[in-house]
């Protein structure tokens, strides 16, 4: 039995580290290793991206496309969801369904910039539901179950004048 006071790392399984700039008398004084002068010489520093002058990874692949920093990211919600929520009684089919709802009940996690219903799933319930946008064919299955789909466009951000 092998008492706490006792306990070691295996043999051989650990090493000193190396102590650098200690003197010639080290072998690794005077320079410690870096060669001489140069930014790589210096502490801290990394060349991020820097291929020794050959053109970078980064800039020889094509680039393409357009990434819009003003763009809206919805929070997407299908029927086979709010069915799944509804059967477990977290949502309420009597009741107008809207963000806030949905986010009680755990449907969705965050309401980001607004609500998106896709349609995929079989929508059996009557709900009254607000989104901010809907397919075509989720505002076709809300209206033929005979509830009622209100779309309005999210608030846009105040900019200062």
């Amino acid at each position: 039995m092998t008492k706490l006071n006792e306990l070691s790392p295996a043999e051989g399984s650990t090493k000193n580290r190396m102590r650098v700039g200690r003197g010639p008398g080290s072998g690794k004084g005077k320079t410690a290793g870096r060669g001489v002068k140069g930014q790589k010489a210096r502490s801290g520093v990394a060349i991020a991206h820097f291929e020794g002058g050959q053109m970078p990874l980064h800039m020889r692949m094509p680039k393409r496309g357009f990434n819009n920093p003003f763009r809206k990211e919805f929070a997407e919600v299908n029927f086979w969801r709010i069915e799944q929520a509804i059967a477990a009684g977290k949502l309420d089919a009597a009741k107008p369904i809207d963000a806030e709802a949905l986010l009680k009940a755990g449907v969705i996690r965050r309401a980001k910039d607004g609500v998106k219903l896709l349609g995929k799933g079989e929508l059996t319930s009557k709900i009254e539901i607000a989104v901010h946008h809907a397919s075509a064919s989720a505002q076709a299955a809300v209206e033929k179950a005979g509830g009622k789909i209100t779309m309005a466009r999210p608030a846009k951000a105040e900019t200062e004048a």
